[in-house]
């Protein structure tokens, strides 16, 4: 019994002398009992105000629309933040690893599921965010190929990569919008 105290102890000041921002562990990682997904490729820790920016993709932004394979215009930012929500799942608990503080102070982070799936790859793979090869190391550059190849999500019609979308690049869909889905 001495050494479960022991451990029980150290588990004891770790939490109670823990980061200032309780969603934040030592070590430069973040366990989340729930998250709120912003979009596509950030989340926000409940209860805190902590921002999650996931490590190496790049998702559509909210507002920006992408064309089907039948041409038909939708709101690819919301359809991208709900496949992750669903990714993130019910129970929203997330294990992330940071990596970086991005220019807006937000955490930089591949985030776990409990069952140890990566959201980061599952979003590239699943076809819902691109990699963001300026960041990645390549990290999902196989996964992004893979998803192109069976035109999965993004990739099941025309979009702008989300990083031209934010310097102002539109498909002729967003600029007349004609036959709507989605949105």
């Amino acid at each position: 019994m001495p050494v479960l105290r022991h451990i029980l102890i150290c588990f004891a000041a770790l939490v109670i002398g823990g980061a200032a921002n309780p969603a934040e562990s030592a070590g430069g990682g973040v366990h989340a009992e729930r998250v709120e997904i912003v979009d596509g490729d950030t989340l926000i820790v409940s209860g805190t105000k902590a921002r999650i920016r996931l490590y190496g993709i790049d998702a559509p932004e909210g507002r920006q629309r992408c064309r089907d394979s039948g041409g038909v215009s939708y709101l690819c930012g919301a359809r991208s933040a709900e496949h992750l929500n669903r990714l993130v799942g019910r129970n929203g608990r997330l294990s992330c690893v940071e990596m970086d503080r991005d220019r807006y102070g937000r955490i930089v982070a591949e985030c776990f599921r409990p069952d140890g799936v990566s959201i980061n790859a599952a979003m590239v793979a699943d076809g819902w965010a691109v990699e963001y090869g300026r960041y990645s190391d390549g990290r999902y550059g196989r996964a992004e190929r893979e998803a192109r190849r069976a035109g999965r999500g993004l990739w099941d019609g025309h979009f702008t990569p989300p990083a031209d979308w934010r310097r102002g690049t539109r498909l002729p869909a967003e600029a007349n919008a004609g036959r709507l889905k989605g949105g």
